[in-house]
């Protein structure tokens, strides 16, 4: 009826309009100062534009998978966490912390000696159960950028599935040939890339 009003009431007037409409003057006019002026509108509406920008916030952040529950139960979860920080509060933390590295002071550290993009690959294999059995994953990283270069899934845990991932490497990367490309693996027959040794020097073809 807003709406209605607007688009009628410079050939008929706002009074005339509402005399035919279910609506009083007052209600039109108490919306448009609503439009114009956010501030007076109910609490509760400018609560929901302000979840509104949180919620879009989640869906995107999660490829617009997560349904109501999630983005409810993720929203509650970020105002806790929030506000203890705020008071300073900590949930209780079940057995002890244990602090595997303690670094020295007094003791020079040495510095990083991969200064440079495709100097030195590391990789690895992994699997994930599913409920049609194990699928296995193979993954290439890269140490200087700390990320993954090459990967290959496949059911069977093979030989080629390591290697597979390294050629995918190498030709999206276009590693040149004398570019000193070192890769580490483990021991593995099917990390090894087909028991190869665990210290390689890549030349790529």
């Amino acid at each position: 009826m807003v709406r209605c009003i607007d688009a009628h009431k410079g050939t008929h007037g706002v009074e005339s309009i509402c005399t035919v409409l279910p609506i009083a003057p007052s209600t039109y006019y108490k919306h448009r100062s609503r439009e114009s002026d956010p501030s007076r509108l109910p609490p509760r509406q400018q609560r929901d534009a302000v979840l509104k920008v949180e919620v879009a916030r989640l869906c995107n952040e999660n490829h617009q998978v997560y349904g109501a529950r999630k983005v409810w139960l993720q929203l509650k979860r970020e105002v806790c966490r929030r506000l203890m920080k705020e008071l300073g509060l900590q949930g209780a933390v079940r057995g002890r912390t244990v602090k595997t590295t303690v670094p020295s002071i007094g003791q020079p550290c040495p510095m990083d000696r991969v200064h440079r993009p495709n100097a030195l690959w590391v990789s690895d294999l992994t699997y994930v159960a599913t409920w049609q059995g194990y699928v296995y994953a193979a993954f290439v990283i890269d140490t200087y950028a700390r990320r993954i270069v090459g990967w290959r899934v496949s059911s069977s845990l093979k030989a080629d599935l390591a290697f597979d991932a390294l050629e995918q490497a190498l030709y999206d990367r276009q590693v040149e040939r004398d570019a000193g490309l070192i890769h580490h693996s483990n021991r593995g027959v099917q990390s090894g890339l087909k028991e190869s040794s665990q210290h390689i020097s890549i030349e790529a073809s």
